[in-house]
């Protein structure tokens, strides 16, 4: 029996395609530049487990998460690759921090502070990734902070500067770099620093997924490659400027990992002039075939593409009647023959010839593919397939 037939919703998570889009990355790396991937948000939404599953699979030898419960739930999940914490930890937990086993980012006195008393505390020694602004102006030590937070690293015995790092504000927009190449002349000047100061054998990261894309000089010791494994390009520039490069071929297109599905539950025959779903936002115009799903924006099914956007059934376009609500949403099934009752529908994927992007439901809903992505409800199961 298929696994997902007593299922409402679900997600397949293609194995094919994540290994495809691994290997794009290989490719693009040759041998000089080790391979980190960015699974946190729950994997961009497509399971942290999962995700992380896939990149054991392809031999990914470094795994970045945001908090310090997304690295104790792979640590405690089985998983012993390097971990990096990319996101803040509170100092009152450095203690449990210590314990994980993840290498933690740094930028901040207090901050490396604590996590030695923590460390001295456990007998540990702790790996750190000096997290060094160079304009994005979020998380990182400032350069006129610099040569301090060396200072105190020099005289705190168990943390070990494993790594410096910054990360890139405007990498995507590839018809201007102006930005993100004065950002990599910066990093390379804190690199710099930190030599003079005596510290050596620290691992140099700075790309994300545009920079690995279409950045060689900034691929350095390992790269982070985030919404790109899972099969998107960051940006409709980055996509258009690495075609451009390299041509069209199907070993340069990224394959979308991820298809979000659900059944239908109920179908019925409306009258025209029939108002449908909250705040009477459709009117029916002839005599309709109304098909309801089970999904919402409680599961990440954005409100804004209430009326606007479609979904897939029996391989052709539904579009979406009324207004999105919290665990329902209504389709017009009127003109595509033979729907019955829990037949397949494809929210976010492919379905025969036919797609929806993440990318076209971003545009509709008024954001970013990231966001389409990374609200997807950690309730709804996914499942690995072939």
């Amino acid at each position: 029996m298929e696994p997902m037939t007593a299922r409402h919703q679900w997600m397949e998570l293609s194995r094919s395609a994540y290994a495809h889009n691994i290997s794009f990355f290989r490719r693009l790396l040759g041998p000089r530049a080790a391979l980190a991937v960015v699974v946190k948000a729950n994997g961009y939404g497509h399971g942290l487990l999962e995700t992380a599953g896939l990149a054991r699979e392809n031999g990914v030898g470094m795994l970045c998460v945001h908090t310090l419960d997304e690295a104790l739930t792979l640590r405690g999940a089985g998983f012993t690759e390097p971990v990096l914490l990319l996101g803040p930890v509170p100092i009152a937990r450095s203690g449990e921090a210590a314990l994980s086993g993840a290498a933690l980012v740094a930028y901040d006195e207090e901050q490396v502070a604590a996590l030695e008393r923590a460390a001295a505390a456990t007998g540990r020694t702790v790996d750190i990734h000096l997290k060094v602004e160079t304009g994005t102006h979020r998380q990182g030590v400032m350069p006129e902070r610099l040569g301090a937070l060396l200072d105190l690293l020099n005289r705190s015995p168990h943390l070990r500067l494993a790594a410096l790092y910054s990360h890139f504000a405007n990498i995507e927009d590839t018809t201007d770099p102006a930005y993100a190449l004065g950002q990599l002349r910066r990093f390379r000047e804190a690199c710099a620093a930190v030599e003079q100061q005596g510290f050596t054998g620290f691992e140099r990261h700075l790309a994300s997924s545009a920079a690995a894309i279409l950045f060689p000089e900034t691929h350095f010791d390992r790269v982070r490659v985030g919404i790109a494994q899972y099969g998107l390009w960051p940006s409709k520039e980055t996509r258009l400027s690495y075609l451009t490069r390299y041509g069209a071929g199907a070993e340069h297109l990224l394959r979308p990992v991820l298809c979000w599905k659900t059944r239908i539950v109920q179908i019925k025959d409306i009258p025209s002039g029939s108002f449908i779903g909250y705040g009477c936002t459709y009117q029916t115009t002839r005599t309709s075939r109304i098909a309801i799903l089970p999904i919402g924006y409680s599961d990440g099914y954005d409100r804004q593409l209430s009326n606007s956007a479609h979904v897939l059934v029996k391989g052709q376009r539904a579009p979406v009647r009324g207004r999105v609500a919290m665990n329902l949403t209504a389709i017009d099934i009127t003109d595509i023959p033979g729907v019955e009752l829990e037949d397949e529908v494809v929210l976010l994927g492919r379905q025969g010839e036919q797609e929806v992007s993440a990318d076209r439901l971003a545009e509709m809903a008024g954001t970013i593919n990231y966001e389409i992505l990374s609200r997807l409800a950690p309730h709804i199961p996914r499942i690995v397939v072939p």
